[in-house]
């Protein structure tokens, strides 16, 4: 079969088996995380991305290429998570740029798009690092426009463009030296990779391998069991369990170590949040569908087992207000509130953190960081939740700037991003705000106090590996000063200590100390005597920050 055109319709198959195959390798991805820490979140979050297009794609039916691409390129913007994710979503936004105005697309208008792609993607990043997946793209690109200059027939086209990804990614370990070191390519080209093996699948009619679970037409069951609400014969206030929660959760060996999987039991605790519930499950993943009052605490469920690679929550009661009309007939009409002159959006992992930081000045806190990064439409919303005229966002972890600058360019709002990359700094950002100066000058002032601090963070390995001249073993405590792995130990405290000696100085006047989730008194009281013997002239400050992931998060200033 030649096939020299092409049209809406295969593009839009294209997409979502890209899209589909990108799932079932997402933990794949996360795995190779150069750092041996439980936050390898790239596969997750390029997922995350690409499943919001694929569905802004799958509900259309496309007249031509421009429809798909533009879907595309809106769901991915909005949906985009973490660094790799706001890349991705810029390639396909250029993309879509490069073939607007075309009804279907030759071999040589896809590599143009491609190559526009690129060049959206890397103006979208202010310091782009070769050896990622921005060279990935790039390296494609070029081979792509060579390669449509003979070739017209689309699947061979393809397939060339395809072995050009796999060239390129492997030769990432040469350009980036950490790469090398770890032994591993980068995750998000292997993502990109991932998805142009999806594109030419889809083009050869070829069927990808998949978990069983994944396969599972959960929607088909929820609208034949669950959705058959009799709208026209009940009130909005009779919903009981307001949110529609579905989620698909990958396994992993570390949380299962420490969370059994049980079908039955975890079907039992998620009863007791609410009704209609669903739930499907293999070796590799489990899929849930339920009605909660409050989603969150079915989601805290499910992520004992390992990462989200599908998340979805509906408000059914706005749903049925609108069905029935209900909006302006039935709820009383509130006044607007007067926006504010200045609203401060944050980002924390762990409901201590997030009072602390309400209590620094934060309005909206979202809940959020390593291994659950909010998306560009979640950082969206709370800046209209801040409900003020000049909104500042601190994302608090350097893979969440991205997100919120590409939110920050979608708001009415003048905003600014102070790009704090840790909680302390984020906590050392938020004292440096005045409310009587200007949106310019509040980001000036509070990124300069966010660089002041020095952060300390200890957690744990997740595999065997060798990195900065340190041998480091699946299961062992880390400490990391400032994102730079200085300790390792089979003891939680002997690293908080070697942490806390690598990192303080005499010149040094206080110490935060943040605990996490499954922390204990007897490990603070060790950790506060022990900084009271080495530096009595520090002054200590304990919260509980029940923060996962991390036992304890130090800032030092």
């Amino acid at each position: 079969m030649v096939l020299q055109m092409l049209e809406g319709a295969a593009f839009q198959q294209m997409v979502l088996l890209g899209s589909k195959h990108l799932t079932n390798n997402a933990q794949m991805i996360d795995a190779l995380n150069v750092f041996p820490v439980p936050d390898g979140d790239t596969g997750t979050n390029m997922n995350l991305s690409m499943t919001s297009g694929a569905n802004e794609v799958k509900d259309i039916q496309p007249t031509n290429v421009v429809e798909v691409a533009d879907a595309l390129a809106k769901g991915l913007l909005m949906g985009a998570r973490g660094n790799s994710g706001v890349i991705l979503s810029q390639l396909f936004r250029g993309f879509a740029q490069g073939i607007n105005g075309k009804d279907t697309l030759t071999t040589t208008d896809f590599a143009n798009a491609l190559t526009s792609g690129v060049n959206t993607a890397y103006k979208a990043v202010i310091k782009p690092v070769e050896g990622t997946i921005l060279t990935v793209a790039k390296d494609t690109a070029k081979k792509a426009e060579q390669l449509a200059e003979e070739e017209k027939d689309f699947i061979p086209f393809m397939e060339g463009v395809l072995e050009a990804a796999q060239t390129s990614l492997a030769s990432t370990p040469e350009l980036l030296p950490v790469l090398k070191e770890v032994g591993v390519v980068d995750s998000g080209g292997q993502g990109l990779v991932v998805i142009y093996e999806g594109f030419l699948a889809s083009l050869k009619g070829e069927v990808l391998p998949e978990s069983s679970a994944s396969s599972v037409d959960m929607d088909d069951m929820v609208n034949a069991e669950h959705h058959k609400l009799a709208q026209d014969y009940m009130s909005t206030e009779d919903i009981e369990f307001g949110y529609c929660t579905e989620f698909m959760v990958k396994f992993e060996e570390d949380k299962l170590k420490e969370h059994p999987y049980d079908e039955e039991v975890f079907r039992k605790e998620l009863s007791e949040l609410g009704d209609s519930l669903l739930v499907v499950s293999d070796d590799e993943l489990v899929k849930v569908h339920v009605h909660a009052e409050h989603p969150g605490e079915a989601l805290n469920l499910g992520q004992r087992f390992g990462s989200f690679i599908n998340i979805k929550v509906e408000n059914m009661r706005e749903q049925h207000t609108s069905i029935l009309g209900e909006h302006t007939k039935k709820l009383p009409k509130k006044q607007p509130k007067q926006k504010q002159t200045y609203g401060i959006v944050s980002v924390a992992m762990g409901d201590g953190i997030k009072q602390l930081l309400e209590n620094l000045g934060a309005n909206v806190v979202l809940q959020g960081g390593q291994t659950m990064n909010p998306s560009t439409q979640d950082i969206a919303e709370a800046i209209k939740q801040a409900n003020a005229e000049k909104v500042l966002i601190l994302p608090n972890n350097k893979n969440i700037v991205m997100a919120a600058e590409q939110a920050a360019s979608l708001s009415d709002a003048d905003v600014e991003v102070v790009p704090t990359k840790t909680i302390p700094q984020g906590m050392s950002a938020l004292l440096a705000f005045q409310p009587d100066a200007s949106l310019e000058a509040n980001k000036e002032a509070m990124t300069e106090a966010g660089g002041m601090v020095k952060t300390g963070q200890v957690t744990y390995a997740v595999r065997d590996t060798q990195i900065d001249g340190m041998t480091i073993e699946n299961g062992n405590f880390m400490g990391l000063a400032d994102g730079k792995i200085k300790a390792t130990a089979q003891d939680k405290l002997t690293v908080a200590k070697q942490l806390l000696a690598e990192l303080t100085t005499e010149d040094d006047e206080i110490i935060t100390i943040l605990q996490g989730e499954e922390g204990s008194d007897e490990e603070l009281a060790e950790l506060e005597s022990f900084l009271e013997k080495e530096y009595p002239d520090i002054e200590v400050e304990v919260h509980q920050g029940n923060q996962p992931i991390y036992s304890f998060i130090f800032a030092i200033e």
